[in-house]
């Protein structure tokens, strides 16, 4: 069965990140030795949209009370890097062929998101590519949940081994490819979304 979407993450696939750099950065900036458990929570429901920004950097503030509502911002953009102008161009590329549907699927967030549109000039042209955008924070749901998943293919009328799933982190690849959806689980340290016709050439 031939590919006919293309579902793709955003953070490590097209936007550099540094989660490692991040976490340190975290755990030094809040003197912790390892992310407890209310913390992970607190980032899990703001990445949902199940709480807002406010609500978000109260719980920080009201938690770390030597820290600005300022610092824990920049902390929590720590992650973002630069994103390589050649992936647009590649995404570009794909979009004027038109030979495929083109969606966005990203676990994110407001302040992520904005922080984006402020430092990615091209973040317009880049999200004009896609015949959706998916956000976890705008639509409630959040990868590796089997609902949205369910969402993606219900809403666009998908028959998943028609699919193909390009995401960083295993464990979303892992939920994705046991609903039928063909996965690539890119490893951003050795491989480039532009080559993607050439890794997953079996699939095209």
């Amino acid at each position: 069965m031939k590919i006919k979407t293309i579902i793709f993450d955003f953070g490590d696939v097209f936007i550099n990140l540094d989660k490692a750099g991040a976490m340190q950065n975290a755990l030094t900036l809040f003197e912790l030795d390892e992310f407890p458990e209310d913390l992970i929570a607190i980032n899990t429901l703001y990445e949902q949209g199940l709480i807002s920004s406010e609500e978000f950097i109260e719980f920080y503030t009201d938690n770390f009370p030597k820290l600005s509502k300022e610092t824990i911002i920049e902390a929590w953009n720590f992650i973002l890097r630069d994103f390589p102008e050649a992936r647009l161009k590649f995404l570009k590329n794909l979009k004027k062929e038109n030979k495929y549907n083109l969606i966005l699927l990203s676990n994110t967030n407001d302040i992520h998101i904005n922080w984006v549109k402020d430092h990615v000039v091209f973040y317009e042209d880049f999200k004009a590519c896609f015949d959706q955008f998916y956000l976890s924070h705008e639509i409630n749901l959040r990868k590796p949940n089997t609902d949205i998943y369910h969402f993606v293919l219900n809403q666009n009328d998908l028959i998943a081994q028609e699919c193909l799933f390009i995401d960083d982190t295993k464990e979303n690849t892992d939920a994705a490819s046991k609903l039928g959806i063909h996965v690539w689980n890119i490893d951003e340290t050795r491989e480039d979304i532009t080559n993607l016709f050439a890794i997953k050439k079996d699939l095209f």
